[in-house]
């Protein structure tokens, strides 16, 4: 079938009917079911909804997320995905800015939806088609429709809603699909949120595959989710660092025997050296594929092949298929391959987003001449393989020197006594900044402050070192994974009274 749309495009596979789609908890959907469900309420939305209709989808991953959200795309309308875990003001800021005017709900969230917005959201709480349309569901899809607003993980506290086109998301689930060589017979752990990019390209990716998913709620109990891994003999999994850190300090993981799985996907921000070691050391004979991306890209920007992995250590890799990256210094030109000279990365290619939604100054600053400027500084090798440094405003500048969070990330992520561990400037007198660090310990007596600074002082030079060690129970998290820097940065941080999420949970 040839069609612009991407849902359409995406079920379009060659899948048999009887071939397992989804599995959730006791349930199983096929394709034929998953077809049929997604072509008949998307010809419902279509009669209800003009095209361009944004609609929300607020739900665990789930059958029904699965559903409200293919067949809100097949109509022609634009899907929102809530983040999971939103509260009131972050749904209601969500509802208005968008303009929202109707809503599918996951049962158990809907009182609280219809609270936070007085009743005036329309809620949908089945995707089940009730008025039984005739026929064949047009295709009025061009390429450069919206199909999807994607909100930015938020690092910075401030989501963004990133305009998503159908040819955005068929370029970039096309090149993911290139590297991964999926197959019919392959079958995804879905833990990551599918409101988040990283977890809605392993959706989409499978899906076009003919493959299938296990779809898990949440991590709260990590593992229950190897559980099902094994149960269900998932051939691959994904996670940003954070999921991979506590799969391998508060798990089995490294210990349990996975027959089935042969990759690893990993993106959401830097996974530290250690943490890939210790993860190829106990699962040898299975991938692990790094990978660099933003929301602002669709999903994907580059990988590193598994094979690469110790011969470019600590590499992204280099542009997707699809997807020319480069490293730009401030005059606009590039960065000397095999210098030490650091640029901001430049993407550009189909899978570049329009912008951010009713935000033409940031889209301005971000989207220049067709191209994304990412914010992240790197260095290239001379095989045109590329090291992320770090984020251009996570700088810390400290008697004179700047200094890449990152890298004293790393260092500490070395340790074994540490979980997770964060690093800031906070003002000082004498330095400008101090580099202060804030560590979760794997348990109570793994480490003291002044274990970790001799590990830093081994590994680093002495301005990067940090002056503080502040530990914590948790990090403040977004729903995605990654942390909020900008509430540790606060005067009174409240690192203590962050909500579980995600990447929190053990």
């Amino acid at each position: 079938m040839s069609t612009n749309n991407f849902a359409a495009w995406l079920l379009d596979n060659g899948a048999p009917n009887p071939a397992t789609a989804l599995l959730h908890r006791d349930e199983r959907v096929s394709y034929g079911v998953l077809r049929s469900g997604v072509e008949e309420l998307a010809a419902e939305l279509a009669q209800r909804f003009p095209k361009g209709e944004r609609l929300g989808v607020f739900s665990d991953n789930s059958p029904f997320f699965v559903i409200a959200y293919l067949a809100t795309v097949r109509a022609g309308l634009c899907v929102v995905p809530f983040p999971p875990g939103v509260d009131e003001k972050v749904f209601r800021r969500i509802v208005i800015s968008t303009n929202m005017q109707a809503a599918f709900v996951q049962p158990k969230y809907a009182h609280n939806a219809a609270q936070w917005t007085d009743g005036e959201l329309e809620i949908i709480c089945t995707v089940d088609n009730r008025t039984n349309p005739t026929g064949p569901l047009s295709d009025i899809t061009l390429p450069g429709d919206l199909a999807l607003l994607a909100f930015t993980s938020g690092s910075t506290g401030l989501p963004k809603a990133v305009m998503v086109t159908h040819e955005n998301l068929r370029a970039n689930t096309s090149d993911i699909l290139r590297y991964l060589q999926l197959t019919s017979q392959d079958r995804a752990m879905a833990a990551l949120p599918m409101s988040y990019c990283f977890g809605a390209s392993v959706l989409h990716t499978h899906l076009r595959a003919g493959a299938s998913l296990v779809l898990s709620a949440s991590f709260m109990f990590p593992e229950r989710v190897l559980d099902e891994m094994r149960t269900h003999e998932c051939t691959n999994f994904a996670g940003v660092p954070s999921t991979y850190q506590i799969l391998l300090r508060k798990t089995g993981f490294a210990r349990r025997r996975f027959p089935a799985l042969r990759f690893l996907q990993q993106a959401g921000g830097k996974l530290p050296a250690s943490t890939i070691d210790e993860l190829a050391e106990a699962h040898p004979n299975v991938k692990l594929f790094v990978m660099y991306g933003q929301t602002e890209a669709t999903a994907r920007l580059s990988y590193l092949p598994p094979e690469m992995l110790t011969a470019k250590r600590g590499s992204i890799g280099r542009g997707l298929a699809s997807t020319k990256l480069e490293v730009l210094k401030a005059d606009g030109m590039p960065v000397l391959p095999g210098s030490e000279e650091t640029g901001e990365i430049v993407a550009s290619g189909p899978s570049i987003t329009k912008g951010y939604w009713n935000s033409p100054d940031e889209t301005s600053l971000y989207f220049r001449d067709g191209k994304l400027h990412t914010g992240d500084l790197a260095r290239v090798d001379a095989d045109g393989y590329i090291y992320v440094v770090d984020r251009a405003r996570d700088f810390i500048k400290s008697m004179g020197n700047r200094i890449s969070p990152l890298e004293v990330e790393d260092a500490l992520a070395a340790h074994p006594g540490v979980l997770h561990a964060a690093v800031i400037g906070t003002p000082d007198e004498l330095f400008g900044e101090a580099v202060t660090a804030f560590v979760v310990p794997r348990s109570r007596d793994a480490a003291d402050e002044q274990t970790l600074l001799t590990h830093c002082n081994a590994r680093l030079a002495n301005h990067k070192v940090p002056r503080r060690v502040i530990f914590v129970d948790r990090l403040p998290m977004n729903a995605f994974g990654k942390v909020i820097k900008s509430q540790l940065r606060m005067p009174d941080p409240e690192v203590f009274e962050a909500p579980l999420s995600l990447a929190t949970q053990a």
